[in-house]
């Protein structure tokens, strides 16, 4: 039996509507915010989401445009992108009770502080109690309720365990874990090296290539994550290996999608890719901590114009041969 019986989400796009969804299966009591009013209220009227087109919403979700009526939770889902985290954050914090789980479900670095998710909640709300939700999951898969599992990490154990009862549903299978920075390095990182993933692919380079680059960059993923104190287990688990395989290879991803455009020459779609935020962060952080990232180093440089895609592949292929 769940301690917790009201969840709010707080942010009404794709991915925080899809996890409202998610809730409402899991029978919770679930509140969708929604910081512009009028969309808060078009939703409210027709149970659909335009960034979801053909998914319609359970009735038993209430959906506002009231932080503090959303505030008056058991559990709030923090599903803004990353960089727009400690802003919603801040404003949350007033209204909070204390030690109320705040879950980070966006993947990402936060541009110069170079703080992840959980530690930007932390900084943020400093009575709250972070946890991080991550893992090879797309929002259409989520609330159409098709077979997704995840990662959900707490520094408790007993706090993650309760949160995976409250979420966790037939067809939404969240798996608990005490490696918060494992996870949230895996859902970061994996966003760059997708990019990386997707040039290939739009520069046409084959299907060898690909496979060499997400290996490759699953080798990065675990350098960094050492160097981080993360858990190979992680690491190799659902929000590191698998939401890499998952990323680089559907154009379901905003990032694998964005690399593609990338590879082609052509203007990305404008639709947010949270690895185009997090590259230069993880870049700088691999550099400060003494890890090699390559691949992550030239998305980065690609990303800020220091160099082209042309420039990036040739800088990748002219490495050093050297033991595996």
């Amino acid at each position: 039996m769940t301690l917790f019986h009201k969840i709010s989400v707080i942010g009404a796009g794709a991915y925080g509507t899809a996890l409202a969804c998610a809730a409402a299966r899991a029978g919770r009591e679930v509140t969708l915010y929604a910081r512009d009013a009028a969309t808060a209220a078009q939703m409210k009227a027709s149970r659909q989401n335009a960034k979801l087109p053909g998914i319609s919403l359970d009735a038993a979700i209430d959906i506002t445009a009231d932080l503090a009526d959303a505030a008056r939770a058991d559990i709030l889902l923090l599903a803004t992108p990353a960089q727009n985290s400690r802003n919603a954050a801040i404003a949350l914090a007033p209204l909070l009770k204390p030690f109320t789980p705040v879950v980070a479900c966006a993947k990402g670095i936060e541009h110069g502080t170079h703080r992840f998710m959980t530690e930007v909640i932390a900084e943020a709300i400093p009575n709250a109690t972070p946890a991080i939700l991550s893992g090879p999951n797309f929002a259409d898969d989520v609330a159409r309720g098709l077979p997704t599992a995840v990662t959900l990490a707490a520094r408790d154990e007993q706090l993650a365990s309760d949160l995976v009862q409250a979420l966790g549903s037939a067809t939404f299978r969240p798996y608990h874990t005490t490696d918060v920075r494992g996870v949230e390095i895996g859902g970061a990182a994996k966003n760059v090296l997708a990019i990386a993933a997707g040039i290939v692919q739009g520069r046409r380079l084959g299907a060898s290539a690909l496979a060499a680059l997400v290996t490759r960059g699953f080798a990065e993923l675990t350098r960094f994550g050492r160097a981080c104190g993360a858990r190979g287990e992680t690491l190799t688990g659902l929000s590191g290996l698998g939401d890499l395989i998952l990323t680089c290879s559907s154009p379901q991803s905003r990032n694998f999608s964005l690399g593609i455009a990338l590879g082609e020459g052509k203007p990305p779609e404008g639709k947010l890719a949270e690895g185009a935020f997090t590259a230069s962060a993880l870049a700088e952080m691999a550099t400060e901590k003494s890890v090699e990232m390559p691949i992550a180093s030239a998305i980065a440089a690609v990303l800020d114009g220091t160099l082209s895609v042309d420039q990036a592949i040739e800088s990748l292929l002219t490495r050093p041969f050297r033991a595996e």
